[in-house]
C-alpha cells in the first residue's frame, strides 16, 4: 500500500510539470506551423526552408523528396515568377509526444498557385508534419502532403 501511495504521489507531482511542458510545446509548435506556412504563402523561400531539418523526410505528390532538391526546385519556381497566392490553413491539430520534444501537427490547406507561365492551380490538401526541438529550435523532421480530390 505504501508503494502505491508513493507511486500515486509521484504521478500527481509529475503530471502538472508534463502538462505545462506539453502546453508550452503545443503553443510553440502552433506558432511555428503558422510562421512556416506564412513564409510559404508569402513566397519567402529562405525563411520557409529554415523550418526544415537538413535531413527531413518529405513526401509530396506520391514520392519522397530530399530537402535540398525541393529547395532548389522551389527557389527556381519563385525566381521564374511563380507565386503562392493563397495558403489558408484550417483544423490544425497538435499531438505532443511524451517528453515534449516532438509534436505531430496536422491540418487542411486551401491553396492557390500562379505558375511562372501565368496559369493558376488550386487545391485542397491535408498535411501532417513531425516537429522536433533541435538545438532549441522547432524543426520539421518529417512532412507528408497529399492533395484531396474534389468531392472528398
Amino acid at each position: 500500500m505504501k508503494k502505491m501511495l508513493i507511486f500515486l504521489a509521484a504521478t500527481l507531482i509529475a503530471f502538472p510539470a508534463y502538462a505545462q511542458q506539453s502546453g508550452s510545446a503545443a503553443s510553440e509548435v502552433r506558432a511555428a506551423v503558422e510562421a512556416f506556412n506564412g513564409a510559404y504563402g508569402g513566397n519567402r523561400v529562405d525563411e520557409y526552408f529554415g523550418f526544415y531539418a537538413d535531413n527531413a523526410a518529405l513526401y509530396f505528390y506520391g514520392e519522397r523528396q530530399s530537402v535540398s532538391a525541393y529547395h532548389e526546385e522551389w527557389a527556381e519556381t519563385i525566381a521564374a515568377g511563380g507565386r503562392v497566392e493563397m495558403n489558408q490553413l484550417s483544423d490544425i491539430q497538435l499531438k505532443v509526444l511524451p517528453g515534449g520534444e516532438a509534436v505531430v501537427a496536422s491540418y487542411f490547406i486551401d491553396y492557390r498557385m500562379r505558375a511562372p507561365d501565368g496559369s493558376i492551380s488550386t487545391a485542397k490538401a491535408f498535411e501532417s508534419d513531425v516537429w522536433q526541438k533541435i538545438d532549441g529550435d522547432w524543426k520539421i523532421v518529417s512532412l507528408h502532403y497529399s492533395e484531396i480530390s474534389p468531392g472528398e
